[in-house]
């Protein structure tokens, strides 16, 4: 028989519930701290993911506002910004710009998509494996994607520099015949067409006044980048020029309604000029017909201080395999030209230009120095003389006087792109039908600007 007092502490413990909280805790801590654990990774996970959408982000937007070749190498500098590095620590960053636009199915937008790993810690306690194993660690995936679309490409065909702070860049007083075939037109100031939208397609202005030039005006846009595109490629091909005049630039005279030069500057017959660097030194005169052989590959006809006067005269390529690029050189000093001119009184001659399709000086037909800020503007151009010029005519401080149509040389493709300082425009002035296919076949890269900006639509 049970004695009383056992039975009186057993009722007892029945009814006593101390305790009861520690056995249940015990028993619920694994799963409580599993679930801790994993809500606290599941942020960190949230906080990388965001880190690698802000990286996709903008290297989408940066590859979309580079819309060149090297489109991928800036995304991926970008992204390293982010500390996202492609190859590093198990990141992966994919660029495309073929990616499917979404809504219009176009596939032409920019993609950046980035994938890492980050290792497991205590979600593994509720079972949870990740998504990937890297030498035997437990891993979860984190991804991030981004699509950007680009605005549409504008050929830019006629550029104002507007180095001098000429306001408008781009002006015409009555141009009634004018007609530039479609070009887009951009000036670092304003552009002004009274009377006639010249038949530009586009005209873009960095500066608010815009005013009937083109069908569409586009105003307070921003500027190229780079801002003067050929300056850089110019100026390297430049430096690497000699001196063999030295000092010794002879110069034009002027008798009444003639002009002369001594002996050895007068041009007329065949001009062989030989591969690369052929230099001229002082004005060059042309004394009859000039027809221009470059048997051993494309040349460059160097005029260091000096003018190419036609004097009624033609100035052309001998067969469609020869190339040149003529480049005004020299010094801002002594009243120098250092230009294209036609100074006869009677019918103008014509200049006729192929430029090299490949090499440092491929598509540049005409090149004034970028340091020549003296001497440099040209009147009449297109009508005295006319110009026959396929390819690029950079003029960068010059006011370029457009009075004439501009045709493709006998042998070139039709393109021609103009960079001036400024355009005064008036006539028949006008240009070919320009486009980027028939530029890239002349070697020439024409410079874009955008329309409509870049924006992420995903």
């Amino acid at each position: 028989m049970i004695p009383s007092s056992v039975i009186n502490q057993l009722r007892r413990l029945r009814g006593d519930e101390r305790g009861a909280t520690s056995i249940v805790m015990g028993i619920l801590i694994i799963p409580l701290v599993g679930f801790l654990a994993l809500g606290f990774e599941v942020s960190n996970w949230y906080m990388i993911t965001r880190s690698m959408q802000n990286a996709a982000d903008a290297a989408t937007l940066a590859a979309a506002i580079n819309n060149g070749p090297n489109y991928d190498v800036e995304a991926r500098a970008v992204a390293a910004q982010y500390g996202f590095v492609n190859g590093v620590n198990n990141v992966t960053i994919g660029v495309s710009n073929t990616a499917t636009c979404p809504i219009t199915g176009d596939q032409n937008c920019y993609s950046v998509t980035i994938s890492g790993y980050t290792p497991l810690l205590m979600s593994q306690v509720v079972g949870f494996q990740g998504n990937g194993n890297i030498n035997g660690s437990l891993q979860k995936q984190l991804n991030a994607l981004a699509v950007a679309k680009a605005g549409s490409p504008a050929d830019i065909c006629l550029l104002a520099l507007a180095n001098s702070g000429t306001n408008p860049a781009i002006q015409t007083n009555g141009a009634p015949t004018a007609n530039m075939n479609g070009c887009d037109s951009m000036s670092y100031t304003g552009a002004n067409c009274n009377g006639h939208n010249l038949g530009l397609g586009i005209s873009f202005t960095v500066g608010s006044s815009n005013n009937g030039c083109g069908a569409k005006q586009l105003s307070n846009q921003s500027k190229l980048n780079p801002q003067d595109p050929y300056s850089r490629q110019i100026s390297n091909n430049i430096s690497n020029f000699t001196d063999p005049c030295n000092g010794n630039y002879p110069q034009e005279t002027h008798h009444g309604n003639s002009s002369s030069i001594i002996a050895s500057n007068r041009l007329s017959g065949t001009l062989t000029l030989s591969a690369g660097n052929n230099y001229f030194c002082g004005d060059q005169m042309l004394t009859g017909n000039v027809t221009v052989s470059t048997p051993n590959g494309a040349a460059v006809m160097i005029i260091e201080n000096g003018s190419l006067d036609l004097n009624g005269n033609t100035f052309m390529m001998a067969t469609q395999t020869d190339a040149l690029t003529i480049v005004f050189t020299g010094s801002n000093c002594c009243g120098y030209t250092h230009a294209p001119a036609d100074n006869t009184n009677g019918p103008g001659g014509a200049l006729d230009i192929t430029p090299p399709t490949t090499g440092p000086w491929a598509g540049m037909a005409i090149v004034q120095d970028p340091n020549l800020t003296t001497g440099v503007d040209v009147a009449s151009a297109g009508n005295s003389p006319t110009w026959t010029i396929t390819g690029l005519i950079y003029t960068p401080h010059a006011t370029i006087t457009l009075k004439g149509a501009i045709d493709k040389s006998n042998f070139g493709k039709s393109c021609v792109v103009m960079v001036a300082d400024n355009f005064q425009i008036s006539g028949t002035a006008g240009i070919l039908k320009t486009d980027i296919g028939n530029c890239g076949g002349a070697g020439l890269k024409i410079p874009q600007a955008t329309v409509g900006g870049v924006a992420l639509v995903l």
